[in-house]
Protein backbone atom coordinates (compact mmCIF):
# COMPACT_ATOMS: atom_id res chain seq x y z
CA UNK A 1 0.00 0.00 0.00
CA UNK A 2 1.56 3.11 -0.93
CA UNK A 3 -1.01 5.74 0.91
CA UNK A 4 -0.39 8.00 -2.25
CA UNK A 5 3.06 9.13 -1.38
CA UNK A 6 4.74 10.31 -4.66
CA UNK A 7 7.46 8.45 -6.26
CA UNK A 8 9.79 10.73 -3.86
CA UNK A 9 8.38 10.00 -1.26
CA UNK A 10 8.72 6.38 -2.11
CA UNK A 11 12.17 6.43 -2.94
CA UNK A 12 12.77 8.07 0.88
CA UNK A 13 10.61 5.18 2.64
CA UNK A 14 12.47 2.59 1.15
CA UNK A 15 15.73 4.79 1.55
CA UNK A 16 15.12 4.83 5.37
CA UNK A 17 13.75 1.59 6.12
CA UNK A 18 17.31 0.19 4.61
CA UNK A 19 19.15 2.39 7.12
CA UNK A 20 17.02 1.08 10.03
CA UNK A 21 17.54 -2.65 9.01
CA UNK A 22 20.88 -2.79 8.32
CA UNK A 23 22.33 0.93 10.51
CA UNK A 24 20.15 0.99 13.34
CA UNK A 25 18.41 -2.42 14.25
CA UNK A 26 22.15 -3.56 14.95
CA UNK A 27 22.55 -1.12 17.76
CA UNK A 28 19.21 -1.30 18.98
CA UNK A 29 20.01 -3.35 22.00
CA UNK A 30 23.07 -2.08 22.84
CA UNK A 31 22.04 1.26 22.64
CA UNK A 32 19.14 0.60 25.05
CA UNK A 33 20.99 -0.86 27.38
CA UNK A 34 24.23 1.62 27.61
CA UNK A 35 22.24 4.68 26.94
CA UNK A 36 25.03 6.37 24.44
CA UNK A 37 23.70 8.42 21.81
CA UNK A 38 23.93 6.92 18.64
CA UNK A 39 26.53 9.06 16.64
CA UNK A 40 27.18 6.63 14.45
CA UNK A 41 23.84 6.18 12.83
CA UNK A 42 23.82 10.06 12.40
CA UNK A 43 26.71 10.22 10.32
CA UNK A 44 25.06 7.40 7.94
CA UNK A 45 22.05 9.93 8.14
CA UNK A 46 23.82 12.85 7.34
CA UNK A 47 25.65 11.16 5.04
CA UNK A 48 22.23 10.13 2.77
CA UNK A 49 21.17 13.17 2.90
CA UNK A 50 18.24 12.61 5.17
CA UNK A 51 18.18 15.40 7.89
CA UNK A 52 17.60 17.90 5.07
CA UNK A 53 14.31 16.19 3.66
CA UNK A 54 12.29 18.75 5.55
CA UNK A 55 13.85 22.02 4.65
CA UNK A 56 13.68 24.27 1.83
CA UNK A 57 16.23 23.56 -1.25
CA UNK A 58 17.78 27.49 -0.80
CA UNK A 59 19.26 26.34 2.19
CA UNK A 60 20.73 23.23 1.21
CA UNK A 61 17.23 21.05 1.82
CA UNK A 62 15.48 18.16 -0.13
CA UNK A 63 12.46 20.24 -0.49
CA UNK A 64 10.16 18.80 1.18
CA UNK A 65 7.63 19.21 4.47
CA UNK A 66 6.38 17.35 7.20
CA UNK A 67 5.25 14.49 5.29
CA UNK A 68 8.79 13.92 4.38
CA UNK A 69 9.50 14.35 8.08
CA UNK A 70 6.63 11.73 9.34
CA UNK A 71 7.17 9.01 6.53
CA UNK A 72 11.34 9.28 7.90
CA UNK A 73 10.41 9.39 11.46
CA UNK A 74 7.99 6.40 10.80
CA UNK A 75 10.80 3.86 9.11
CA UNK A 76 13.69 4.59 11.67
CA UNK A 77 10.79 4.15 14.24
CA UNK A 78 9.93 0.88 13.51
CA UNK A 79 13.06 -0.42 14.50
CA UNK A 80 13.89 2.02 17.09
CA UNK A 81 11.90 4.98 18.70
CA UNK A 82 15.18 5.58 20.56
CA UNK A 83 17.60 6.25 17.76
CA UNK A 84 14.69 7.72 15.58
CA UNK A 85 15.29 11.01 17.82
CA UNK A 86 18.46 11.66 16.50
CA UNK A 87 17.04 12.56 13.44
CA UNK A 88 13.26 13.78 14.81
CA UNK A 89 14.19 15.96 17.61
CA UNK A 90 16.66 17.61 15.37
CA UNK A 91 13.47 18.73 13.03
CA UNK A 92 11.93 19.93 16.37
CA UNK A 93 14.60 22.35 17.12
CA UNK A 94 15.18 23.73 13.55
CA UNK A 95 11.35 24.58 13.11
CA UNK A 96 11.13 27.59 15.24
CA UNK A 97 14.24 28.73 12.70
CA UNK A 98 12.31 27.62 9.68
CA UNK A 99 9.01 29.44 10.60
CA UNK A 100 9.97 32.42 12.33
CA UNK A 101 13.56 32.77 11.73
CA UNK A 102 15.07 36.16 10.15
CA UNK A 103 16.53 35.34 6.97
CA UNK A 104 19.84 35.59 8.56
CA UNK A 105 19.24 33.27 10.62
CA UNK A 106 17.93 30.54 8.45
CA UNK A 107 21.13 31.54 5.86
CA UNK A 108 23.33 30.78 9.20
CA UNK A 109 21.85 28.18 10.56
CA UNK A 110 19.63 25.79 8.51
CA UNK A 111 22.21 24.45 5.29
CA UNK A 112 24.28 22.52 9.09
CA UNK A 113 20.84 21.14 10.41
CA UNK A 114 20.09 19.72 6.57
CA UNK A 115 23.72 18.63 6.36
CA UNK A 116 23.34 16.93 9.80
CA UNK A 117 26.62 18.70 10.44
CA UNK A 118 25.10 20.56 13.29
CA UNK A 119 21.96 18.78 15.30
CA UNK A 120 19.31 21.20 16.47
CA UNK A 121 17.05 20.71 19.86
CA UNK A 122 13.68 23.08 21.58
CA UNK A 123 14.33 24.21 24.80
CA UNK A 124 10.80 24.47 26.53
CA UNK A 125 10.29 22.65 29.68
CA UNK A 126 11.33 23.28 32.99
CA UNK A 127 10.67 22.03 36.60
CA UNK A 128 8.11 24.30 37.29
CA UNK A 129 6.81 24.51 33.42
CA UNK A 130 5.47 21.89 31.67
CA UNK A 131 2.36 21.79 30.67
CA UNK A 132 1.79 25.55 31.86
CA UNK A 133 4.17 27.08 29.46
CA UNK A 134 3.46 30.64 30.84
CA UNK A 135 5.51 29.14 34.07
CA UNK A 136 8.44 29.42 32.69
CA UNK A 137 11.46 31.23 34.82
CA UNK A 138 14.25 31.17 32.69
CA UNK A 139 14.76 34.99 31.71
CA UNK A 140 16.59 36.74 28.94
CA UNK A 141 17.45 40.46 29.89
CA UNK A 142 18.69 42.76 26.86
CA UNK A 143 21.87 44.57 27.79
CA UNK A 144 22.82 46.74 25.00
CA UNK A 145 23.66 44.29 22.20
CA UNK A 146 23.18 41.10 23.91
CA UNK A 147 20.65 39.70 26.14
CA UNK A 148 21.67 37.74 29.03
CA UNK A 149 19.93 34.40 29.86
CA UNK A 150 19.52 32.65 33.65
CA UNK A 151 17.95 30.01 34.10
CA UNK A 152 17.21 25.84 33.86
CA UNK A 153 15.75 23.74 31.20
CA UNK A 154 14.84 20.50 31.97
CA UNK A 155 14.53 17.08 29.99
CA UNK A 156 15.91 18.58 26.75
CA UNK A 157 15.46 16.11 23.94
CA UNK A 158 19.06 16.42 22.32
CA UNK A 159 20.77 18.15 25.30
CA UNK A 160 24.03 18.15 25.45
CA UNK A 161 24.41 16.03 21.42
CA UNK A 162 22.97 19.10 19.25
CA UNK A 163 24.90 22.13 19.13
CA UNK A 164 21.93 24.53 17.88
CA UNK A 165 19.37 25.22 20.27
CA UNK A 166 15.76 27.13 20.37
CA UNK A 167 15.52 28.18 23.54
CA UNK A 168 12.19 29.88 24.91
CA UNK A 169 13.11 32.24 28.29
CA UNK A 170 11.10 35.51 29.78
CA UNK A 171 11.71 38.62 28.66
CA UNK A 172 9.13 40.38 30.28
CA UNK A 173 7.65 40.15 34.09
CA UNK A 174 3.67 39.30 35.00
CA UNK A 175 2.95 39.64 31.06
CA UNK A 176 2.45 35.77 31.57
CA UNK A 177 2.71 33.91 27.91
CA UNK A 178 2.84 37.78 26.38
CA UNK A 179 6.21 38.04 27.72
CA UNK A 180 8.05 34.92 26.57
CA UNK A 181 10.60 35.14 23.59
CA UNK A 182 12.59 32.57 21.78
CA UNK A 183 16.20 32.39 21.18
CA UNK A 184 19.30 30.50 19.48
CA UNK A 185 21.77 29.45 21.62
CA UNK A 186 24.82 27.73 20.40
CA UNK A 187 26.52 24.93 22.31
CA UNK A 188 29.75 26.00 23.52
CA UNK A 189 28.80 29.78 24.51
CA UNK A 190 30.16 30.99 27.56
CA UNK A 191 27.83 30.53 30.69
CA UNK A 192 25.60 27.82 29.02
CA UNK A 193 26.39 24.52 30.27
CA UNK A 194 24.45 20.73 30.66
CA UNK A 195 23.20 18.90 33.95
CA UNK A 196 22.43 15.84 34.60
CA UNK A 197 22.01 13.18 31.90
CA UNK A 198 18.43 11.74 32.94
CA UNK A 199 17.89 7.70 33.32
CA UNK A 200 14.71 6.80 31.55
CA UNK A 201 12.49 4.15 31.35
CA UNK A 202 12.17 4.03 27.01
CA UNK A 203 14.40 6.06 24.41
CA UNK A 204 17.39 5.33 26.13
CA UNK A 205 19.53 6.18 22.89
CA UNK A 206 18.27 9.32 22.86
CA UNK A 207 19.61 11.95 25.56
CA UNK A 208 17.83 13.98 27.37
CA UNK A 209 19.77 16.52 29.62
CA UNK A 210 19.26 19.60 31.58
CA UNK A 211 20.47 23.23 29.94
CA UNK A 212 21.85 25.40 32.43
CA UNK A 213 21.95 29.05 31.85
CA UNK A 214 24.44 31.41 33.90
CA UNK A 215 24.63 34.73 32.75
CA UNK A 216 24.76 33.52 29.23
CA UNK A 217 24.96 36.19 26.58
CA UNK A 218 24.00 36.20 23.32
CA UNK A 219 23.85 38.47 20.40
CA UNK A 220 20.17 40.23 20.39
CA UNK A 221 20.39 39.19 16.89
CA UNK A 222 20.05 35.84 17.75
CA UNK A 223 16.30 36.57 18.63
CA UNK A 224 13.46 34.94 16.93
CA UNK A 225 10.87 37.29 15.80
CA UNK A 226 10.63 39.85 18.30
CA UNK A 227 10.19 39.79 21.90
CA UNK A 228 7.41 38.56 23.32
CA UNK A 229 6.26 35.67 20.33
CA UNK A 230 7.74 33.13 22.51
CA UNK A 231 4.64 31.10 23.34
CA UNK A 232 3.43 32.00 19.59
CA UNK A 233 6.78 30.15 18.28
CA UNK A 234 6.61 27.42 20.58
CA UNK A 235 2.71 26.51 19.78
CA UNK A 236 3.43 27.14 16.11
CA UNK A 237 6.20 24.79 16.46
CA UNK A 238 4.30 22.28 17.75
CA UNK A 239 1.67 22.05 15.29
CA UNK A 240 4.39 21.51 12.63
CA UNK A 241 5.89 18.84 14.96
CA UNK A 242 3.38 16.74 16.39
CA UNK A 243 2.63 14.79 13.36
CA UNK A 244 6.00 13.59 13.91
CA UNK A 245 5.59 12.22 17.34
CA UNK A 246 2.91 10.46 15.80
CA UNK A 247 4.68 9.16 13.05
CA UNK A 248 7.27 8.36 15.92
CA UNK A 249 3.99 6.41 17.44
CA UNK A 250 3.04 4.40 14.33
CA UNK A 251 6.37 3.39 13.52
CA UNK A 252 6.69 1.94 16.98
CA UNK A 253 3.38 0.53 16.91
CA UNK A 254 3.97 -1.04 13.53
CA UNK A 255 7.36 -2.58 14.59
CA UNK A 256 5.75 -4.12 17.57
CA UNK A 257 3.03 -5.50 15.67
CA UNK A 258 5.11 -7.48 12.86
CA UNK A 259 7.39 -8.54 15.68
CA UNK A 260 3.62 -10.28 17.51
CA UNK A 261 3.00 -11.39 13.53
CA UNK A 262 5.77 -13.45 13.45
CA UNK A 263 6.20 -15.20 16.88
CA UNK A 264 1.99 -15.88 16.42
CA UNK A 265 2.98 -17.56 12.84
CA UNK A 266 6.07 -19.75 14.68
CA UNK A 267 5.21 -20.01 18.25
CA UNK A 268 2.93 -23.71 18.99
CA UNK A 269 0.73 -24.51 21.93
CA UNK A 270 -1.69 -27.27 21.98
CA UNK A 271 0.43 -28.84 18.75
CA UNK A 272 -0.42 -25.95 16.39
CA UNK A 273 0.31 -22.19 16.27
CA UNK A 274 -0.48 -19.72 18.07
CA UNK A 275 -1.93 -17.36 15.71
CA UNK A 276 -4.34 -20.53 14.62
CA UNK A 277 -6.58 -19.27 17.77
CA UNK A 278 -9.32 -16.93 17.41
CA UNK A 279 -8.13 -14.74 20.55
CA UNK A 280 -5.04 -14.13 18.87
CA UNK A 281 -6.54 -13.31 15.44
CA UNK A 282 -8.73 -11.07 17.05
CA UNK A 283 -6.28 -9.43 18.73
CA UNK A 284 -3.68 -8.91 15.66
CA UNK A 285 -6.90 -7.50 13.75
CA UNK A 286 -7.74 -4.87 16.06
CA UNK A 287 -3.88 -4.04 16.43
CA UNK A 288 -3.86 -3.71 12.58
CA UNK A 289 -6.93 -1.81 12.16
CA UNK A 290 -6.01 0.80 14.78
CA UNK A 291 -2.49 0.98 13.06
CA UNK A 292 -3.98 2.07 9.60
CA UNK A 293 -6.43 4.34 11.08
CA UNK A 294 -3.38 5.97 13.10
CA UNK A 295 -1.54 6.28 10.28
CA UNK A 296 -4.24 7.41 7.97
CA UNK A 297 -4.92 10.50 10.74
CA UNK A 298 -1.01 11.11 11.11
CA UNK A 299 -0.16 11.38 7.07
CA UNK A 300 -3.71 13.53 6.73
CA UNK A 301 -2.65 16.08 9.65
CA UNK A 302 0.93 16.12 7.75
CA UNK A 303 -0.61 17.15 4.63
CA UNK A 304 -2.79 19.73 6.02
CA UNK A 305 0.28 21.37 7.23
CA UNK A 306 2.00 20.97 4.23
CA UNK A 307 -0.91 22.63 2.27
CA UNK A 308 -0.48 26.01 3.86
CA UNK A 309 -3.57 25.76 6.53
CA UNK A 310 -3.54 28.27 8.54
CA UNK A 311 -5.94 26.54 11.31
CA UNK A 312 -2.94 23.42 12.60
CA UNK A 313 -3.95 22.81 16.62
CA UNK A 314 -6.73 20.57 16.23
CA UNK A 315 -5.64 18.04 13.45
CA UNK A 316 -2.35 17.86 14.42
CA UNK A 317 -3.30 17.35 17.98
CA UNK A 318 -5.93 14.76 16.99
CA UNK A 319 -2.97 12.62 15.30
CA UNK A 320 -0.19 13.02 18.27
CA UNK A 321 -3.08 12.06 20.93
CA UNK A 322 -4.77 8.91 18.52
CA UNK A 323 -1.42 7.61 17.21
CA UNK A 324 0.82 7.69 20.51
CA UNK A 325 -2.61 5.95 22.27
CA UNK A 326 -2.25 3.41 19.75
CA UNK A 327 0.87 2.61 19.71
CA UNK A 328 0.37 2.26 23.71
CA UNK A 329 -2.52 -0.40 23.40
CA UNK A 330 -0.57 -2.51 20.23
CA UNK A 331 2.43 -2.38 22.29
CA UNK A 332 1.32 -3.68 25.32
CA UNK A 333 -1.08 -6.37 23.37
CA UNK A 334 2.21 -7.23 21.38
CA UNK A 335 3.92 -8.21 24.32
CA UNK A 336 0.40 -9.70 25.86
CA UNK A 337 1.15 -12.13 22.52
CA UNK A 338 4.02 -13.27 23.55
CA UNK A 339 3.60 -13.88 26.83
CA UNK A 340 6.35 -14.29 29.43
CA UNK A 341 8.82 -14.00 26.00
CA UNK A 342 7.43 -10.70 25.74
CA UNK A 343 8.30 -9.66 28.79
CA UNK A 344 12.18 -10.52 28.50
CA UNK A 345 14.64 -8.19 26.99
CA UNK A 346 15.41 -10.75 24.50
CA UNK A 347 12.27 -10.03 22.40
CA UNK A 348 12.50 -6.17 21.54
CA UNK A 349 8.79 -5.75 21.90
CA UNK A 350 9.53 -4.92 25.69
CA UNK A 351 11.64 -2.21 24.54
CA UNK A 352 8.55 -1.12 22.30
CA UNK A 353 6.33 -0.86 24.92
CA UNK A 354 8.64 1.32 26.98
CA UNK A 355 9.48 3.25 24.01
CA UNK A 356 5.88 4.21 23.56
CA UNK A 357 4.66 5.45 26.34
CA UNK A 358 7.17 8.92 26.22
CA UNK A 359 4.70 9.40 22.41
CA UNK A 360 1.95 10.11 25.17
CA UNK A 361 3.50 12.48 26.96
CA UNK A 362 6.33 14.79 25.64
CA UNK A 363 5.40 17.96 23.15
CA UNK A 364 1.83 18.10 25.13
CA UNK A 365 0.66 15.21 26.88
CA UNK A 366 -2.18 13.58 25.83
CA UNK A 367 -4.75 15.60 28.29
CA UNK A 368 -3.05 18.74 26.66
CA UNK A 369 -3.58 17.41 22.95
CA UNK A 370 -7.75 16.98 24.17
CA UNK A 371 -8.02 20.13 25.50
CA UNK A 372 -6.56 21.63 22.45
CA UNK A 373 -9.00 19.87 20.49
CA UNK A 374 -11.93 20.54 22.88
CA UNK A 375 -10.86 24.39 22.36
CA UNK A 376 -10.22 24.19 18.24
CA UNK A 377 -14.29 22.44 18.53
CA UNK A 378 -15.89 25.27 20.77
CA UNK A 379 -14.02 28.33 18.87
CA UNK A 380 -15.46 26.27 15.76
CA UNK A 381 -18.96 26.29 16.67
CA UNK A 382 -19.15 29.53 17.48
CA UNK A 383 -17.73 30.74 14.51
CA UNK A 384 -20.46 29.04 12.73
CA UNK A 385 -23.35 30.01 14.60
CA UNK A 386 -22.07 33.84 14.28
CA UNK A 387 -21.87 33.91 10.36
CA UNK A 388 -25.21 31.79 10.89
CA UNK A 389 -24.34 28.61 9.28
Amino acid sequence: MNYFLTEEQEMLRDLCAQIAKEKILPLRAELDESGEFPWEVVKVLAASDVYGVYIPEEYGGFGGGVMEMCVAAEEFSKVCGGIALAFAASALGAYPILLFGSDEQKQKYLPPIAAGTRLAAFALTEANAGSDAGALETRATLEGNEYVLSGTKQWITGGGEAEIYTVIARTSKGTGIRGISAFIVEKGTTGFTFGKKEEKMGIRASATRELVFQDCRIPKENLIGREGMGFIVAMRTFDNSRPGVAAQAVGIAQGAFEEAVKYARHREQFGQPVASFQGIQFMLADMATQIEAARALVYQAARVVDAGEKNLAKISAMAKLFASDVAMKVTIDAVQILGGYGYMKEYPVEKMMRDAKITQIYEGTNQIQRAVIASSIIKESAAREKRGD
